[in-house]
């Protein structure tokens, strides 16, 4: 068995021509930045933010966020090589098929969809969580049987459902229209984030950032398998506060980064990839680490550290500052932005699901393109039917930590192909190219490990039971139906 075939980039570039699955050009570099923020600018900014800074860093969370950045940062350089490079949907799927080989691009693919359908149904719950509480101060009440799955006290998530279903029909319904919807919601989300930070700033007290950063103290030790993977390994005692509080909590608010790699996904549908696909990537970490970092401080000037709300700490923070307006503007303005997170974790993952079909790993109707809209709507369809089926009949609250884990996975591989690609390709033409390599991949590398082993043992065990299924289904299906394989077997006979 070929486990590490390859399929080369001009073979990979040329698949994007077939008209059966060819994808429409529509995006612009705007358009791929806007998605960037659209994803990464919702529950880690609305929700983790007072969580992190009361339990973990206290004001010096925004350290966290910024250290945070910084290791998608090293990821982003090396996905923008490869995005320039070799622009085709799929993403670390794709770059690792044209580099270590055929095996390790489906368990990266495998692990992406396992990171952007739990992704878009944990958000898609927290939007539900909102929007039944915004519906509540209205004097409509959603029954508790309606709002929450079964273990959450419910029956059927009916708010998280019906968001699914309606982004899914917008991505059916053509790129360039989800694109301008996204642009629309991303302006009302940016806004709301801009008012927190400049309405919030005349209420900011010193006293509250006495001390920045909180001195050291370690928290019960976790056991068995909810112990962080670090602990198990090294005895190392977990702190919270101080500089070991900062570093754990960049282990917490790396989802509030999820997403970014999505614009290496529609990389297929953009008009000039090998310009436009880098810009989107770094431009929109860039412009989300800025305004992270200055929301962090301010609800941190505005409230103290130890009695920031853990629910919905920006808007909690202006009620105990007696503006309680503001603090609906900013439930509206979270109910309207997490709509962005779920349609473009939805499109990522359609994309990557389009893409393993085209090659013959999964089935091929699955990258049939549809004739008027010039999207991937079958694959579109079944993903938006199982995130709705997640999100609605699933108790997700212990499976959230899979997403930073399989996003941590494909951050690594795509850093290490990299360093492969020079080696063995170094006449591809690169628009873009990763500066000091292999520095910067080795950062990445070690960065991704760091923030891997801070997480729980019970969340790695969940992932490697993932990973053992998707070994399966690739020996019983993918690689006896991959195109690259049956290309080898004619050219063997021949």
């Amino acid at each position: 068995m070929n486990l590490l075939r390859t399929k080369s980039v001009e073979q990979s570039i040329r698949d994007t021509e077939e008209p059966a699955h060819r994808l429409r050009r529509a995006l612009s570099a705007l358009d791929l930045t806007v998605f960037g923020v659209g994803v990464i600018i919702g529950t880690g900014i609305f929700v983790l933010t007072g969580q992190v800074a009361r339990d973990k860093a206290g004001p010096a969370v925004a350290l966290s966020f910024i250290l945070a950045a910084v290791v998608c940062g090293l990821a982003a350089l090396c996905y923008a090589e490869f995005a320039s490079t070799v622009p085709v949907a799929g993403s670390a799927y794709t770059f690792s098929y044209a580099t270590i080989g055929e095996f390790p691009a489906w368990i990266i693919g495998w692990d992406l969809i396992l990171e952007m359908a739990l992704g878009a149904a944990v958000v898609s719950v927290g939007w539900s969580g909102y929007f039944a509480s915004l519906l509540d101060d209205m004097g409509v009440t959603i029954p508790a049987s309606l709002a929450a799955p079964p273990g959450e006290g419910g029956t059927v998530n009916v708010p998280a459902i019906a968001l699914v279903a309606v982004v899914t029909v917008l991505l059916v319904a053509g790129i360039k229209i989800s694109s301008r919807v996204n642009a629309v919601v991303v302006a009302v989300k940016v806004s709301i984030v801009l008012l927190v930070i400049f309405a919030g700033l005349f209420f900011v007290k010193r006293s509250n950032y006495e001390p920045f950063i909180p001195p050291s103290k370690p928290t019960p030790e976790g056991s068995g398998l909810t112990a962080p993977l670090m602990q198990v390994l090294f005895g190392f005692t977990p702190s919270s506060f101080g500089w070991l509080g900062i570093f754990a909590a960049i282990a917490i608010v790396f989802f509030a980064y999820i997403g970014f790699d999505i614009v290496a996904t529609a990389a297929e549908e953009a008009r000039h990839p090998q310009r436009d696909v880098p810009i989107g990537l770094i431009g929109s970490l860039v412009i989300t680490a800025v305004l992270y970092a200055a929301v962090s401080i301010v609800v941190a000037g505005m409230q103290h550290y130890s009695e920031l709300s853990t629910a919905a700490p920006l808007a909690d923070a202006f009620k105990s500052v007696g503006h309680p307006v503001f603090a609906t503007i900013i439930d509206v303005g979270a109910v309207i932005g997490l709509t962005s997170v779920v349609l473009i974790l939805l499109l990522g993952q359609s994309r990557i699901f389009f893409a393993m079909g085209r090659d013959g790993l999964t089935p091929p109707w699955l990258s049939a393109v549809h004739p008027r809209f010039g999207t991937p709507y079958r694959s579109t369809i079944m993903m938006g039917a199982v995130v709705a089926v997640l999100a609605g009949f699933i108790p997700l609250a212990k499976l959230a930590e899979l997403v930073n884990i399989g996003t941590l996975f494909a951050f690594l591989i795509v850093s290490v192909a990299v360093v492969v690609l020079r080696r063995t390709r170094p006449d591809l033409p690169r628009a873009f190219r990763t500066p000091w390599v292999p520095l910067v991949p080795i950062l990445s590398v070690l960065g991704c490990l760091f923030v891997m082993i801070n997480l729980p043992v019970d969340t790695w065990l969940r992932f490697l039971a993932w990973m053992v299924i998707g070994v399966v289904l690739y020996g019983l299906y993918g690689y006896r139906h991959s195109r690259v394989g049956r290309a080898e077997e004619i050219s063997a006979k021949s």
